[in-house]
């Protein structure tokens, strides 16, 4: 796992990535340089007076496309800086579904340069010739890429050792054992007559584990049930999982 990753990101709206910087366990991380990010403004790379980015489709329809030069010169301003621009990623319906399985992967890589696409689409043209991956946060539309970009950064960065207070904290996520997080209680004890469960104040770490694994294969079987045949797949089931889930139907 690269640990001093940069993310480069190409947006005409540069603005909206200074809430990683507000606050919060990811902005303390950028603070302290556990990673970089960087934001490049495809007008700045314009040459007429409007700093057009866009322009109408050929063939008609809605909606405008934004043009392969503007968005070339600030790549190759990327590549000139900081000596090249790594993995280059559009975000994109079209693109492969993001999860935690590829947040992992993608930190293989020293430096990714994302591209926050707007308006009806980007120049197929630009793609062709300089995407390395195509990301979608999952099934619906997005008004530009920035917010999917902005998950994507903060998903990778709760990855990097030290960015998270507890080393441990990231390894109970949701989705890191393939299944969802089991539930999570605190103090008080009794809220309005509602108890934390009695397991988890007995101390004996074994058995509250157990619980945990049968609670998240519950929650997981519950909500997002083809997560358990991928799991299965995967062999990240045991077969004190197997037996678990055979006691409850399934």
């Amino acid at each position: 796992m690269n640990q001093s990753i940069r993310f480069d990101v190409m947006t005409i709206f540069p603005e909206m990535f200074d809430i990683i910087h507000a606050g919060g366990v990811v902005g303390r991380a950028l603070e302290k340089q556990l990673f970089k990010l960087n934001t490049w403004n495809p007008r700045d790379y314009t040459t007429d007076n409007r700093k057009t980015v866009d322009d109408r489709a050929y063939g008609g329809g809605p909606g405008m496309v934004m043009m392969v030069e503007p968005l070339e010169k600030t790549l190759q301003a990327i590549k000139a800086l900081q000596g090249n621009a790594g993995l280059v990623v559009l975000l994109s319906p079209q693109g492969k579904v993001f999860n935690q399985d590829l947040a992992q992967d993608l930190l293989s890589h020293e430096q990714i340069t994302m591209i926050c696409g707007r308006y009806e689409a980007v120049d197929q043209r630009f793609i062709d010739r300089n995407v390395d991956l195509e990301i979608s946060l999952g099934d619906f539309v997005l008004s530009g890429g920035e917010i999917a970009a902005m998950a994507i950064i903060d998903t990778m960065a709760r990855l990097i050792p030290g960015v998270l207070g507890d080393k441990d904290s990231a390894l109970q996520d949701s989705f890191m054992e393939g299944l969802l997080d089991h539930p999570h209680y605190t103090r008080p004890e009794n809220y309005e007559n509602s108890f934390v469960p009695g397991v988890l104040l007995g101390g004996n770490h074994a058995i509250i584990e157990d619980w945990r694994r049968e609670q998240s294969l519950l929650a997981t079987q519950k909500s997002r049930p083809d997560l358990i045949e991928v799991a299965r797949k995967k062999g990240l089931l045991s077969k004190k999982d197997e037996l678990f889930l055979k006691s409850i139907g399934t």
